[in-house]
C-alpha cells in the first residue's frame, strides 16, 4: 500500500487542503461543547439571556464554519482519491500493454481485470477513507483526551479503563478477518474466470448441451465467493456492536461518577455536559480509526496483487542503441532459430533457417504443432529466440525499437479479433489517418467488399465485440483488410484463409499477388491449393524443416509434402 502512494505526488497540494480543513474544522467542533458549558454554567445558572444569546450566536457561526470545512474535506479528498486510482488504472493498463505474451499468461486476462477494476477500488476507497477519518480521528481523539483531561482529571480515568478494553476488542476482531480479505480476492478472480468463459465460449457450451455444467461450475464458484463473503463479513459484524457496548457503559460510568463529584461540589452540570461530549467524540474517534485500520488489510492485499503487476519486468524491450537501418526493405532472414515456450521440456522449433525476400512469398505448412505460428510470432518480436537470431532488413529485432519494427509488419493472426466499433474503424486499426478510399480498397483486395455493401450502413456499420454478428470468412476477411491498408513492408498471414472457401480463397489470392509485389509474404497454411504458387514453401514436422522448395519441386523430392498433399486430394475427392 505504501509504495503506491508514491501515485499521490501530483496531488500534494490537495491533501495539504484536506488536512488544513480538516484540523479547522475538528478545532471548531471541539471548542463547541466547551461553548455549551460556559451557556449552562454562566449563562442559565445566572439567568443571563443576553450572554446565552451571545454564545449561542458564536455556537451556530462554529458550527456552520465547520459544516463548510467538513465539505471542503469531504471534496478534497474525493477529488485525490478518484484521481489516485485512474492514475493506477491507468499504469496498469499501460504496464500490462507492454507485457510480452508470456508474462500476460502468467497473469491471466480474468486476474488482470479484475486488479485494474476491483483492487483498485478497494486501494482508493480506503484512501479516501484515510484522508477523511485517518487525519480527523487521531486529532478528535487526542484534542478530546486534552480537553476532557481539562475539564476533569479525577474523571478522566475512566478512559484508563475504557479504552485498552476497547482497542484490545478490536485487535483480537480485525486479526481474525485480516485473513480472509486476501481470499476473498481470490474468490473473485475465480468467479470472474468461470463468468468470462461461459460469456465468451456461450456457443461451445451451447453446441455441446454443457450450459448444466457450466451453471454448476459458475454456482461453485459463486457459492465460495458468497461463503467467504460471509465469513469477513461475520467477523465484522462484531466490530460495531462491541464499540457501542463499550461507549454506551463509559457514558454510565462518566454520569454516575460525574453526578457523585456534582453532587460533593467538584464539578458544574455545564462541565458534566461538555465531558460526555467529549467523551463521545474520543469513542466515536477510536471507532472511525478501528473502521479504517479493518479496510487497510483488505486494500493491502488489493495492493500486493496490483504491485505484483506492476513489478513484472517485461521480458522483451527496446534496445538502448538501436542498430542503424541497413537500407533494406522487406527482407526477413531466420539463421538458425531454436526456441521453446516458458516451463517447456523441448523446444517448439528448433535450428530454423530460411530467407523471405520482397516481392516472394514464402508459405509454411506442417501437421498441427509443428512451430508454424510460432514463427511466424518471433518476426514482430511477441517472443524472444532461445538460439539464434530474427532478422528484418538486415538488423537482428532485439536491436530494433519494438514500434518501428512493427510498422512494418501487417499482421493477420490465426483467430481473427476484431474491436466493437463500425467496420471503418476496424480496419483503420492497421492505418490511423487512412482515407475512406484506402479502406475501401482493401476490403475491395481481401474481397470484403461485397458484404460490406450489403449493410445498411456500409463501412459505417457496427460491429459487436469479438465481431459476434460477422461469419468467420467475414471476421478473416476483415482482419486481413486491417493489415492490407497500412501496405507494409513484410506480410504474416497465420492460417487466414482458413474459413473461406475455395473460390474466395482463389480471388483473394490473385489480388494479394498484385498488392504485395513489393512486400515479403509469409503464409502459414493448412490447405496445400492456397500455397501451390509460393515462391519457396517450408515443410515443418516436429519443430524443424523437413523441406524448403517449390511446391513442385516438393512434390517431387519430400516424402512429408508428399503426404500433406496425398491426403488433402483424398479428403477433396471423398467430399
Amino acid at each position: 500500500m505504501i509504495s503506491l502512494l508514491k501515485y499521490l505526488k501530483p496531488y500534494k497540494l490537495q491533501v495539504v487542503f484536506v488536512a488544513l480543513f480538516t484540523l479547522l474544522g475538528s478545532m471548531l467542533e471541539l471548542y463547541l461543547p466547551t461553548l455549551m458549558a460556559d451557556v449552562v454554567d454562566i449563562g442559565i445558572v445566572n439567568s443571563d439571556i443576553t450572554y446565552i444569546l451571545k454564545i449561542g450566536v458564536w455556537m451556530v457561526v462554529c458550527s456552520l464554519l465547520a459544516i463548510l470545512m467538513t465539505m471542503g474535506k469531504a471534496f478534497f479528498a474525493s477529488r485525490t482519491s478518484l484521481a489516485f486510482g485512474r492514475d493506477i488504472r491507468r499504469e496498469l493498463f499501460v504496464k500490462v500493454e507492454h507485457y510480452s505474451l508470456e508474462e500476460f499468461g502468467k497473469v491471466g486476462a480474468s486476474s488482470l481485470i479484475t486488479r485494474t477494476t476491483n483492487d483498485v477500488k478497494q486501494v482508493q476507497d480506503v484512501l479516501n477513507m484515510m484522508l477523511s477519518l485517518m487525519t480527523r480521528a487521531p486529532l478528535m481523539l487526542i484534542g478530546g483526551i486534552v480537553l476532557a483531561v481539562y475539564r476533569d482529571a479525577k474523571l478522566s480515568l475512566i478512559f484508563v479503563a475504557s479504552l485498552p478494553i476497547l482497542a484490545g476488542l478490536i485487535f483480537l476482531i480485525t486479526r481474525k478477518a485480516v485473513p480472509l480479505f486476501g481470499v476473498l480476492q481470490k474468490k473473485t478472480d475465480r468467479l470472474n474466470l468461470v463468468l468470462r468463459e461461459g460469456l465468451t465460449g456461450v456457443r461451445v457450451i451451447r453446441a455441446f448441451n454443457r450450459a448444466d455444467h457450466e451453471k454448476e461450475k459458475f454456482r461453485k464458484a459463486n457459492q465460495e465467493f458468497r461463503d467467504t463473503g460471509i465469513a469477513v463479513n461475520r467477523i465484522m459484524a462484531f466490530l460495531f456492536p462491541v464499540m457501542m457496548i463499550m461507549m454506551n457503559f463509559t457514558n454510565i460510568a462518566i454520569i454516575w461518577f460525574g453526578g457523585i463529584r456534582i453532587d460533593q461540589g467538584d464539578m458544574q452540570v455545564g462541565n458534566l455536559m461538555a465531558f460526555l461530549q467529549y467523551a463521545s467524540m474520543i469513542l466515536f474517534a477510536l471507532i472511525m480509526l478501528a473502521m479504517t485500520f479493518v479496510m487497510i488489510p483488505r486494500a493491502q492485499a488489493s495492493a500486493g496483487r496490483i504491485n505484483e503487476v506492476l513489478l513484472i519486468k517485461p521480458n522483451i524491450t527496446d534496445p538502448k542503441q538501436p542498430s542503424e537501418h541497413t537500407g533494406l526493405r522487406g527482407h526477413v532472414e531466420f539463421k538458425g532459430v531454436t526456441f521453446r515456450y516458458a516451463g517447456a521440456e523441448k523446444p517448439v522449433i528448433e535450428d530454423i533457417s530460411f530467407h523471405a525476400k520482397p516481392g516472394e512469398m514464402t508459405a509454411i505448412i506442417g501437421s498441427t504443432g509443428a512451430g508454424k505460428t510460432t514463427i511466424l510470432q518471433l518476426i514482430p518480436r511477441f517472443f524472444d529466440v532461445e538460439k539464434g537470431s530474427v532478422l528484418v532488413d538486415g538488423t537482428d529485432v532485439r536491436k530494433m525499437p519494438q514500434k518501428e519494427l512493427r510498422e512494418k509488419i501487417g499482421y493477420v493472426p490465426q483467430k481473427a479479433s476484431l474491436f466493437s466499433g463500425t467496420i471503418k474503424e476496424n480496419v483503420l486499426f492497421g492505418k490511423e489517418d487512412a482515407t475512406d478510399e484506402e479502406v475501401l480498397e482493401a476490403l475491395e483486395t481481401a474481397q470484403a467488399s461485397e458484404f460490406v455493401k450489403e449493410k445498411e450502413n456500409g463501412i459505417d456499420s457496427y460491429i459487436e465485440q469479438a465481431g459476434a454478428n460477422l461469419s468467420g470468412g467475414q471476421k478473416q476477411r476483415l482482419s486481413i483488410a486491417r493489415a492490407l491498408v497500412r501496405k507494409p513492408e513484410i506480410y504474416l498471414f497465420d492460417d487466414s484463409f482458413s474459413a473461406l472457401d475455395y473460390k474466395t480463397d482463389q480471388k483473394l489470392r490473385k489480388t494479394l499477388k498484385e498488392t504485395t509485389a513489393d512486400a515479403a509474404v509469409i503464409i502459414v497454411a493448412q490447405r496445400v491449393s492456397t500455397i501451390t504458387e509460393a515462391d519457396q514453401i517450408i515443410v515443418l514436422n516436429e519443430g524443424k524443416i523437413a523441406g524448403i522448395g517449390t511446391h513442385q519441386q516438393l512434390l517431387e523430392e519430400n516424402d512429408i509434402y508428399q503426404e500433406i498433399v496425398a491426403s488433402q486430394q483424398t479428403e477433396e475427392e471423398s467430399a
